[in-house]
């Protein structure tokens, strides 16, 4: 692709009782793409199990803007909620950001040129590489070290933050890996990662600037457990060579 007017992206926010940030943050995002994107593009809320006003919410932004799409899962899962979307697409690349937009916009062309423009299959934010500016409290900011480096040493992978909830993928890449993806739920970023790395798609870091959510209810310690059983999982698949595929042609990685 050459021009921006030839691709479409599909902006994914997943939501789970975000009732009382939703319009600040998809109104946010609305004005940084209506100001600077030059592609055709829309917003897609994914609500996947609240119960406190979310998909009210969403369905009045959805009303409001034509630029808006409304999904409602019954199931939670942030994974499942990627999945979802981001094989009901048609966009040319779908990414998507955390509702509470820790990572700030400023990034996003980035992301989405390295897939656009740079051949790059799967473009990720990244709170670990040396140009990266994070604000976070201690604790987190050690268990995310902590899981990162078990990552590398267990998986053998080369990209830095599995994580970090800032993500592109290449229309191409959706449908080749998605559909093996096993998580539904946080792990969903980091497999998602590794049978991208394993398959020979190009991942490309991009530093970010991040600030913790005061507000963010992930439960650290059992999301962390979740995640090393993932690592593990994946570690005996690769053993036993599910996830070995013969790297993508370079011609039909720059094809979205």
């Amino acid at each position: 692709m050459k021009d921006d007017v030839n691709f479409t992206v599909d902006v994914v926010i997943p939501v789970l009782n975000e009732a009382h940030v939703l319009r600040r943050s998809v109104e946010t995002v609305r004005g940084f793409l209506c100001a600077y994107a030059r592609y055709g593009w829309q917003i897609v809320v994914v609500d996947n199990g609240s119960t406190d006003g979310t998909q009210q919410v969403a369905e009045q932004l959805a009303a409001e803007h034509h630029d808006v799409k409304f999904i409602h899962l019954l199931q939670r899962g942030r994974g499942r909620a990627l999945r979802h979307a981001w094989l009901q697409s048609k966009a040319d690349i779908v990414c998507y950001m955390d509702v509470d937009l820790s990572t700030r916009l400023e990034h996003l062309p980035a992301l989405l040129s390295a897939i656009a423009y740079e051949g790059y299959d799967v473009a990720t934010g990244s709170r670990l590489m040396s140009g990266s500016r994070t604000t976070r409290s201690f604790k987190r900011e050690v268990i995310s070290r902590i899981y990162n480096l078990l990552v590398k040493a267990v998986l053998f992978t080369k990209f830095s933050d599995a994580q970090c909830g800032f993500k592109a993928v290449s229309r191409r890449a959706v449908e080749a890996i998605v559909p093996k993806i096993e998580d539904q739920t946080w792990f969903f970023d980091t497999e998602l990662l590794v049978l991208a790395e394993k398959q020979g798609y190009r991942i490309k870091d991009i530093p970010v600037v991040w600030e913790e959510d005061d507000d963010s209810r992930v439960k650290i310690f059992r999301t962390g457990w979740d995640d090393i059983k993932g690592v593990l999982r994946v570690r005996r698949q690769l053993w036993n060579r599910r996830l070995a595929q013969a790297p993508v042609a370079d011609a039909d990685r720059r094809r979205l």
